[in-house]
């Protein structure tokens, strides 16, 4: 069955939901999309820190706010913003990036600290990447 693909940053509704997509190749191949909200939920897939050039900075930091950005990104075509988050989920490959990837989420969330956990994994899919992050915002919460 052939699925039609979504455009970067179009966002696209099916059985009462709206998805949008951030035109990662990986969205393609493995059959998801970027976020998805449901109600007054958004779920943000996991998230990696590639650039549009497909580039990746190899700083654990410039990885974080990468990560980031592109999940406000997809809040916000979803009508939902970063002070919406209520959890996020970090996954890095090297215990010693730990405060590098904190401070960045600290700074991005200030005032509107998420429930949060950061595991360290042996990998991730592409040998660049050091973290890759989830979250989950509620609307009107």
């Amino acid at each position: 069955m052939a699925l039609a693909r979504e455009h970067p940053g179009r966002v696209s509704g099916v059985s009462g939901r709206r998805r949008t997509s951030s035109g990662s190749s990986y969205e393609a191949r493995y059959g998801f999309c970027r976020a998805v909200l449901v109600g007054d939920r958004v779920v943000v897939s996991g998230t990696a820190p590639i650039w549009q050039d497909g580039s990746c900075d190899p700083s654990a930091s410039a990885q974080t706010a990468r990560c980031l950005e592109i999940i406000g990104e997809a809040l916000r075509e979803l009508g939902a913003s970063l002070p919406d988050v209520v959890r996020t989920r970090m996954f890095i490959v090297d215990l010693g990036d730990q405060d590098a990837v904190g401070k960045v989420h600290r700074e991005v969330f200030g005032n509107t600290p998420p429930a949060s956990t950061m595991v360290v994994v042996a990998a991730l899919l592409d040998d660049r990447w050091r973290v890759e992050i989830e979250a989950e915002a509620q609307l009107g919460g």
